[in-house]
């Protein structure tokens, strides 16, 4: 999917430039990163990637759950992308509902936090509709230019208080020590 293209050639939504080159450089990419986070994988710093599916047989893109100190910190990072064709459908939004209740519901999460463009106004909205409130900016290096990131923060309680659709998630009983040990 990541092949295909996940944003218009003029846009820029990610800091780091793993959308710039061509198809098979992107797809390289994305499978690299998710062999990387699973081979580096430990009870404290994880990132466990979640493909995302339109239907049984059709991956549309992924949401990630990243978590340093998991064991005491208790936050993820939520970071996502979706192919280009399957934008402004709700399967973000979707999506970031699963993984946020694998994290908070069955993983013991306390918080999580999204880092976005200003301008990135699908991710914001996604965040926003989740009831993520503003944290604090981020300010970093991309090429020889400074970018702002709003950086996003939702609670367990403001999670618990949402109405959000009912999630089922299963075997996370069997993998719990992947995650807190």
């Amino acid at each position: 999917m990541a092949a295909a293209g996940i944003h218009k050639p003029e846009e820029r939504p990610f800091l780091t430039p793993w959308t710039e080159g061509g198809p098979d450089e992107r797809a390289r990419i994305v499978l690299q990163g998710h062999w990387d986070d699973l081979a580096s994988w430990t009870p404290d710093d994880w990132a466990l990637g979640l493909a995302i599916f339109a239907s049984k047989d059709d991956p549309i893109g992924m949401v990630t759950l990243v978590a340093r100190d998991f064991r005491i910190v208790r936050e993820v990072i939520t970071r996502s992308w979706l192919g280009l064709a399957h934008h402004g459908q709700g399967f973000g939004t979707e999506a970031r509902i699963g993984a946020l209740a694998l994290a908070f519901d069955h993983l013991g999460a306390t918080d999580a936090t999204s880092t976005v463009f200003p301008d990135n106004h699908a991710s914001q909205g996604v965040s926003r509709r989740l009831g993520y409130q503003p944290d604090r900016i981020m300010r970093d290096a991309r090429d020889d230019e400074v970018l702002v990131s709003d950086r996003l923060r939702l609670t367990a309680a403001r999670w618990a208080e949402a109405s959000h659709p009912s999630v089922t998630v299963e075997g996370v009983d069997q993998a719990r020590r992947m995650f807190i040990g």
